[in-house]
């Protein structure tokens, strides 16, 4: 990377800033992640290989700007995993996941420039993995209900004021009570051990392989898509369901 950051090295990777690396590091990252669905690993090894190179980048322009090396940014991470894992490198006792976790929380709070619980949480991050983490966190600390009944309480309010309010036409009030309905389906999906993100990531791939029957059975049979019409395009979803092996 200095050889490419050099005056004679490569004229685009001499421009790059760690703002215009932004876009590249979200793909690469979820490059990793589509090799990690796939169960790719000769891929996934070749997509972890992309993403050092952001790191390894964004490293070397700290450097050039006297902010901090490579060298920092590794020894910074093994101090943490140390200062953060008593149990192991210390005389701390645990005895599950969930208290690994309260540890974890009340030693990070601890540590300078933590003015929040929350404030750790990126802002800038697909919505309902940012509710995840928020509820994780807060759930660590004790603000959390003891089992999964409470939650399917709440769900089933927060689907009855939603509907109380489509009834009012109101777009602002029926927005925050979507917003509600959601944040309750992410804590539904967290009592239940579910990741809301990978878990609607599956059913959009499924809906898309669907789908996609659909088009290529209509393509098959000389068959526009705008006018095939919705009875016959369920018979084939259907039918792409029964393939699979699904009951319903």
């Amino acid at each position: 990377m200095a050889a490419l950051r050099a005056p004679d090295g490569c004229p685009w990777d001499r421009e790059q800033t760690h703002e215009s690396l932004r876009p590249y590091l979200i793909e690469e990252t979820y490059e990793v992640l589509d090799s990690i669905d796939r169960g790719a690993y000769a891929e996934l090894k070749k997509e972890l290989g992309d993403l050092l190179l952001h790191i390894v980048f964004h490293a070397r322009l700290a450097e050039e700007e006297g902010l901090f090396t490579l060298a920092d940014v590794l020894t910074e991470i093994n101090e943490k995993l140390i200062r953060r894992h008593p149990h192991v490198f210390g005389e701390a006792k645990v005895e599950t996941t969930d208290d690994v976790n309260k540890q974890w929380e009340r030693i990070k709070l601890a540590e300078a420039g933590k003015p929040s619980l929350l404030s750790g949480v990126p802002k800038h991050q697909p919505a309902l993995n940012r509710a995840y983490r928020v509820q994780e966190k807060a759930a660590a600390v004790g603000f959390d209900w003891p089992d999964v009944t409470p939650v399917w309480q709440k769900l089933r309010e927060e689907v009855d004021e939603l509907e109380a309010e489509v009834s009012t036409g109101q777009r602002i009030k029926i927005e925050k009570e979507f917003g509600d309905l959601l944040f309750s389906m992410v804590n539904l999906g967290r009592k239940l051990g579910i990741h809301p993100e990978e878990a609607l990531r599956a059913t959009i791939e499924k809906f898309t392989t669907r789908f996609n029957y659909i088009e290529e059975t209509l393509r098959s049979e000389h068959v526009d898509l705008h006018h095939a019409g919705l009875e016959r395009m369920d018979e084939l979803w259907n039918e792409a369901k029964r393939k699979e092996g699904e009951t319903k």
